[in-house]
């Protein structure tokens, strides 16, 4: 039982982890990336489909994205998508390929989306927190409950909160990387 309470509460934070990982992909560094088009869905003959699968998306500079569509009449709905994901981008359609050239950050800019990259890694701090307040809470209705011991009970606790600390500096690492990248021009 108390490897269950540890199982479920390990689960559920790697998921916490993966979604703000997610999360700060949409944060924009100076960069091009084609991580910002994974949200980014095409009508495609009535079907709202992930850009991903209708073009090829690249980045043959630091500061270029190029889509390719499958089909030459899927420009326009790319481009429709992508405008409509109010992503900040300006796309550039010359009949055959669609070209985002991302602008450089200023620096107030950086520091901006360094901000906002932190208030999600403290969301996802929050989420952590969350996930152990609830799994000390199944421990002591499993105490009270006489399913375990005292003892039982102690290391549990004492087992959450490791793990606790584990997932949190993993967030923390992931938002510095993240902020290295951002400030860095």
């Amino acid at each position: 039982m108390l490897d269950d309470v540890k199982n479920q509460f390990s689960d559920k934070a790697a998921k916490a982890i993966a979604a703000y990982q997610e999360e700060l992909k949409k944060v924009r560094t100076g960069r091009a990336s084609t991580a910002v088009f994974d949200k980014v869905m095409v009508d495609y003959y009535g079907t709202p489909t992930p850009i991903n699968q209708v073009a090829q998306i690249s980045v043959p500079e630091a500061r270029l994205i190029t889509i390719s569509p499958w089909e030459k009449n899927m420009l326009a709905p790319i481009e429709k998508a992508i405008l409509k994901a109010e992503l900040g981008f300006n796309p550039n359609n010359d009949g055959s390929i669609i070209r985002i050239t991302i602008a450089p950050l200023t620096q107030e800019t950086r520091v901006e989306l360094a901000k906002s990259a932190k208030q999600i890694a403290e969301q996802a701090k929050v989420a952590i927190r969350n996930l152990r307040r609830d799994a000390n809470e199944q421990l002591k209705k499993l105490l009270k409950d006489h399913e375990i011991a005292e003892d039982q009970e102690k290391k549990g606790l004492d087992d959450v909160q490791k793990l606790t600390d584990k997932f949190i500096d993993e967030i923390t690492k992931i938002f510095e990387k993240k902020e290295k990248e951002i400030l860095e021009f």
